[in-house]
């Protein structure tokens, strides 16, 4: 049997049409902001958000302020996440080791792991705030040791959200401003007259903060192609409708523009999941959200074997992946290209999502094929070095170096061996030639 969709999203000309609307609309916001600075970050700040306080950097006292306003069940809640998230970001760490060797008698090759030195941290929060974000990008630099932190998010409901700011503050951003959007961004990577650039920005966003990363990326680093979520289940007849169309529409509920895709080798539960999405849809309170989503960008994938389930799953490249079957560990083995997988029916992304302590910041649009999501290690760079101890090793590594040069046509870069050669082996090699054979 040939692989069958029961349902189709949108096509694939109609997303692109608007990813081209989007890419216009950020290009020229991010020039705006180039050009004018804080003037440029403040209108759009008001345009977007509604928002222009005196200033959007929070001071300390209102950090205190906001916290205040939560109860204890909800900083208990919220440390306990992000004790979950530190906890695995530094058993991460902990398997990123400096590195030095002596390959050859009296020659030393190493890398150092040394932490990006400023961090710009987008946490989402216009339609929904998104606190474990700020535990996801924060508190994973902060277990990095990035010595500057910077966290944006934006306004909520017209003011800073309270969990959100305490989740900067606790996972240990230095600087957190209230501001959202393409404007957070820009001003983050760019900089402005109060906000001095990051070198690298990280953290998820809608379709526009993705792909202003995207046309940053060069100018700064960034963490990966983060864009609006995507979640797929793949699912056999060991599980039954109800927990396929929970698992569905739990993530299509992020915004308008959220794939949710069923890979399935079973035809009666494809065909009753998508009846219990029509059910569920009618109960649930953000179901203005996920029916759209559903609508434009769902679909239902019917396979003949396991084998084309896995081929179909690692084509679309998910950014999250749950898989329930028969053998779960065969997936585990054999997908190649997700952003994070959830196994068996017992967990599921929204453990991933607030608490289980894996990140969410996850590769979406099938970057998945070539990157995995942010770790603790994205804020680590590691960065070579090289000595020679001796006269011996410069002069025996210094011929061979002269010799590949000339071979290269590089004749100043043939000289840099040849100084050493002469100066360290007492060899006298004519300016410009290789070096002799001397060492076999």
């Amino acid at each position: 049997m040939p692989i069958e969709y029961l349902k189709h999203g949108k096509a694939e000309s109609e997303i692109n049409d608007d990813d081209t609307k989007i890419r216009t609309i950020v290009e020229s916001t991010l020039s705006e902001i180039e050009a004018r600075g804080d003037e440029a970050v403040r209108e759009l700040s008001e345009k977007f958000d509604n928002y222009t306080p005196p200033s959007f950097k929070l001071t300390q006292d209102e950090i205190n302020n906001l916290i205040d306003e939560l109860s204890p069940q909800e900083l208990s809640d919220i440390k306990f996440a992000q004790a979950q998230v530190k906890q695995f970001a530094q058993a991460q760490r902990d398997t990123m080791l400096d590195l030095e060797v002596e390959p050859l008698p009296g020659v030393i090759l190493g890398h150092k792991n040394i932490p990006v030195q400023s961090v710009g941290c987008y946490v989402p929060g216009g339609k929904f705030p998104m606190v474990a974000s700020a535990h996801m990008s924060v508190a994973t630099a902060s277990v990095a040791g990035v010595p500057r932190i910077v966290a944006c998010t934006p306004p909520f409901k017209g003011r800073p959200n309270a969990a959100v700011i305490a989740a900067m503050h606790f996972g240990g951003a230095h600087e957190i401003y209230v501001l959202g959007g393409i404007q957070a961004v820009g001003a983050m990577a760019l900089g402005t007259e109060t906000l001095s650039p990051v070198h690298m920005l990280v953290g998820p966003g809608n379709a526009f903060v993705a792909e202003a990363k995207r046309q940053l990326f060069g100018r700064v680093g960034i963490d990966l192609f983060a864009g609006p979520t995507e979640t797929m289940v793949i699912a056999d007849e060991t599980v039954d409708a109800e927990l396929c169309a929970t698992d569905l529409l739990g993530q299509a509920e992020h915004g308008y523009n959220s794939p949710a895709v069923l890979v399935t080798n079973s035809r009666q539960l494809a065909e009753a999941t998508l009846l219990e999405v029509e059910r569920i849809l009618s109960i649930l309170p953000t179901a203005e959200t996920a029916a759209k989503s559903w609508e434009d960008y769902g679909a239902v994938v019917l396979c003949d074997t396991y084998e084309e389930m896995l081929e179909v799953a690692n084509d679309i490249a998910s950014e999250h992946v749950q898989v329930m079957t028969d053998r779960d560990d065969w997936f585990l083995e054999n997908m190649t290209a997700y952003g994070a997988l959830f196994l068996g029916a017992r967990t599921n992304v929204a453990n991933g999502d607030k608490v289980i302590g894996t990140n969410h910041t996850l590769p979406t649009k099938k970057a998945g094929r070539y990157t995995g999501g942010l770790w603790v290690g994205k804020f680590l760079k590691t960065h070579s070095y090289q000595k020679i101890l001796t006269d011996e090793a410069a002069t025996m590594v210094g011929e061979y170096g002269s010799r590949l040069c000339m071979l290269e046509g590089f004749v100043g870069h043939a000289e840099q061996c040849n100084i050493r050669v002469r100066r360290y082996g007492g060899v006298d090699v004519p300016y410009g030639t290789p070096a002799p054979v001397v060492h076999k």
